[in-house]
């Protein structure tokens, strides 16, 4: 058994590479071998958001506070909120973030394939975002 205490694992800011705007990334857990799960809270500020990314075992966000917007590559943007859970099948291209006027948090679950978890892409336009 392993316990993680709350507040033992530093806040880190979301990498201008792969995000747009402030968002802060809180490391929850990282399985040890051969366990290959991950997973994080993220908090996204009003218009934050990721880019475009993958992930080879999929990925699954808990939405945990306020509003955002997910969108899988060729879909429309959608609406999420407190409570909502979201699925993204292994290596669907797609983006979550924060509503426009609202901050949203979320757990972002993930496993990693020959060590990856997440293959970044480019950043999602203010068009894309916008829907």
């Amino acid at each position: 058994m392993k316990i993680t205490r709350s507040g033992s694992t530093p806040s880190v800011k979301g990498p201008e590479d792969w995000f747009t705007g402030t968002v802060r990334i809180d490391p929850q857990f990282q399985a040890e071998a051969p366990g290959r799960v991950s997973g994080a809270h993220v908090t996204f500020e009003p218009g934050a958001r990721t880019a475009w990314h993958t992930h080879p075992a999929g990925q699954t966000i808990l939405i945990t506070f306020g509003r955002g917007r997910v969108q899988r590559e060729g879909g429309p943007v959608e609406e999420v909120s407190a409570g909502d859970v979201v699925w993204f099948p292994a290596g669907e291209k797609h983006w979550h973030g924060a509503a426009p006027d609202t901050a949203m948090s979320h757990h972002a679950i993930q496993e990693a394939i020959d060590g990856s978890a997440v293959t970044w892409l480019e950043k999602v336009s203010d068009a894309d975002y916008a829907g």
